[in-house]
Formats: C-alpha cells, sequence, structure tokens
C-alpha cells in the first residue's frame, strides 16, 4: 500500500473562468441593486405624503380651474 501524500491530498483552489463569470454576474446584480434602492426608499414617502394630503381635502370641490373648464365645456 502506497503512503498519503500531504501535497497531493491539498487541493489547491484554481479560479476558473466559470467562477470568474459569476462573481461578476453577484458583483454587478449587487451593484444596479445598490443603485436602485435609494431611489425606491426616496419614491416610498413621497408617496406617503401625496396621500397624506387629499385625507384633509375630502370629496368633491368646485374650485377656479374646474369652474373655467365647465365655462369652456358648454355647448
Amino acid at each position: 500500500m502506497t503512503q498519503p501524500n500531504p501535497e497531493r491530498d491539498e487541493r489547491k483552489h484554481v479560479l476558473s473562468r466559470r467562477t470568474v463569470f459569476a462573481g461578476a454576474g453577484v458583483v454587478g446584480a449587487a451593484a444596479a441593486a445598490a443603485a436602485v434602492l435609494p431611489g425606491v426608499v426616496q419614491q416610498s414617502t413621497t408617496a406617503a405624503d401625496a396621500k397624506a394630503a387629499p385625507k384633509s381635502a375630502e370629496g368633491y370641490q368646485l374650485t377656479e380651474h374646474v369652474q373655467q373648464y365647465y365655462r369652456t365645456a358648454k355647448v
């Protein structure tokens, strides 16, 4: 029987093209998510502010621009 060779048993990690491209894909996806994420957070707070405003003025309101439209729409 042969003696175990420690140099042969240790497997050296070889960087293959497949590993490089997979890593590049992960890095690209993370960069895209990081670029988009601040905009999503900012839009959600703006949407919450926009929803809060109509609650104070509920229902139909006859404003000046609505009256102007009615005057121009008469046949």
